[in-house]
């Protein structure tokens, strides 16, 4: 009887069980995050700033307007940002992996990426044709706006293009997106030879993406659509985990198939929409984040989406942290560091962890 009750004391953690796993990544992760962002915010040409206010702080002052300006209107917005759009482009890959069914599915497939790109470019080299008023009115929020409809449109288009009588396909869907994902970028190569010296340095630099324009404004615009996206993808995780099952194994456990592909490809188009438009392209984030983690914890999504947020946003917040020192007092496009560093890296894993890519 006493080995019986050790036995039935160990019975609730089974081999292969991760789910224990996930929860304590989840709080490594989120301390992480406090980490990274704390080390964000001391991160900068003006060094001291942070403990200048907290000394006046300390010592019952108001904080200097220097600090002020530095802290509340420059690094926290960046700071801001970064988590949004990092957390954004991790778990819109670990849903597109989940719904392609195929771990090399990133949210460029959905067309939004490529259509965001066709926006910012005909924005920066068309903008002067554009109407004064509505330039006037949009302001320096008029490539982001422009970046954002792009990659809606182009989502709608495919999605129109792989829906017939109801039922969406997955492989037209795939294969529609390399075709605009290639029309959009010949679109882009003719903008781009008709643009000056100028306008082709604003568009190398959002190419290459980078937190620097960060602004309030900017934060609760694309954080309202990044946050509502975020917010719907727990509802996402036990059909993600069906479909692994394929598409009518999923359907016989009385998941609606189609329903949460729309979802799924609403979710994305929104998220990843929200963040191109304000940072521009930055690779490496939505593919390898759910790779890693898979590694780490496993295929399932109800721990896999919450955590590849939060990985996300710390790593996206680490490489800004290096664009901005590696060359000070310039600064690096983000992308350029989240590909020199996340290349590598994910080659090396992949050698490494050969036999488990079935995950």
């Amino acid at each position: 009887m006493a080995v019986t009750s050790a036995e039935g004391a160990r019975a609730p953690v089974r081999a292969g069980d991760r789910r224990r796993t996930g929860r304590r990544s989840f709080v490594a992760l989120a301390l992480l995050l406090v980490a990274v962002s704390a080390a964000s915010l001391g991160t900068g040409a003006s060094g001291g700033v942070v403990r200048n206010a907290a000394l006046q702080l300390v010592q019952g002052e108001a904080i200097g307007a220097r600090e002020a300006v530095i802290l509340f209107d420059i690094r926290l917005p960046r700071l801001a940002m970064g988590i949004l759009v990092g957390a954004a482009l991790a778990v819109s890959g670990a849903v597109m992996q989940g719904l392609f069914r195929n771990p090399l599915a990133d949210p460029g497939l959905v067309g939004v990426g490529a259509g965001a790109g066709l926006g910012a470019i005909g924005a920066i080299v068309l903008g002067s044709v554009l109407p004064l008023a509505l330039r006037d009115a949009l302001g320096y929020h008029l490539v982001p706006v422009a970046a954002f409809l792009g990659g809606w449109l182009t989502t709608i288009l495919l999605y129109r293009l792989s829906t017939h009588r109801g039922r969406t396909s997955v492989a037209v869907m795939l294969l529609g997106g390399i075709a605009i994902a290639a029309l959009a970028g010949a679109l882009s190569g003719i903008l781009i030879y008709l643009a000056d010296d100028t306008q082709l340095r604003d568009l190398t630099f959002w190419g290459l993406g980078s937190l620097a324009g960060a602004t309030w404004d900017k934060v609760l615009i694309a954080g309202v659509l990044i946050l509502a996206a975020l917010a719907a993808t727990p509802f996402l995780a036990r059909a993600l985990n069906a479909l692994a099952l394929g598409e009518g194994p999923a359907a016989h456990l009385g998941i609606p198939v189609q329903r949460m592909k729309n979802a799924s490809i609403l979710t994305v188009s929104a998220a990843t929409g929200a963040a191109v438009a304000v940072s521009g392209g930055i690779g490496f984030v939505g593919i390898v984040v759910p790779h890693l983690l898979r590694l780490m914890i496993g295929p399932d999504h109800r721990y896999l989406l919450p955590n590849a947020a939060l990985l996300g946003a710390s790593l996206l917040i680490l490489a800004d942290m290096i664009a901005r020192t590696i060359v000070a007092p310039a600064e690096l496009p983000i992308g350029i560091v989240t590909a020199t560093l996340g290349g590598p890296f994910f080659l090396w894993i992949l050698i490494r962890n050969r036999g488990l890519l079935d995950l």
